[in-house]
C-alpha cells in the first residue's frame, strides 16, 4: 500500500522533511493550494489536475511515498516571501507542482492536467 501523508502549510512540510528519510523509497510530493470550507482548492488549476494525480496514485508501488503539501490559502501563496518559495528543496513557482523527491523529475502547473505526463512521472524509472 503507497503511504499517503498530508501536510499543511510550510512549517508542517520543514518539520517533516527535517525529520523524514528518504534514502532508497520512491517519494513523490504533491503541492496544492489549501483547501476552502467546500473542500476544494482555492486553485482552479489544483481543482482541475487532482483528480488526475489522483487515479495515477493507485498505480504507484506499494512502498512508495505520496505526500500533498498544501501552501496555504491564495494570500500566503502569492506572498514572494512565502517559505515554499524560497526553500532550495522546493524552488516552488506554480501550484500545483508534483515533484520526485531528491530528483529532477517536476510538472508544474497545467502539465497537470495531462494524464499521459502524470502516469510517466509516476513509472519513469531514474
Amino acid at each position: 500500500m503507497v503511504v499517503k501523508v498530508h501536510l499543511a502549510g510550510y512549517e508542517e512540510f520543514s518539520k517533516f522533511f527535517d525529520k523524514f528519510e528518504a534514502s532508497g523509497k520512491l517519494v513523490h510530493v504533491y503541492f496544492t493550494g489549501s483547501k476552502l470550507p467546500s473542500g476544494e482548492s482555492w486553485c482552479p488549476d489544483c481543482v482541475k489536475a487532482w483528480p488526475i494525480v489522483e487515479k495515477q496514485i493507485s498505480q504507484l508501488p506499494e512502498d512508495s511515498h505520496f505526500i500533498t503539501v498544501e501552501v496555504g490559502d491564495r494570500e500566503t501563496w502569492k506572498d514572494p516571501n512565502c517559505g515554499f518559495r524560497k526553500d532550495a528543496r522546493t524552488k516552488l513557482l506554480v501550484v500545483p507542482t508534483l515533484i520526485r523527491w531528491n530528483k529532477p523529475q517536476r510538472l508544474n502547473g497545467e502539465q497537470l492536467e495531462k494524464p499521459e505526463l502524470v502516469e510517466m512521472i509516476f513509472n519513469d524509472d531514474d
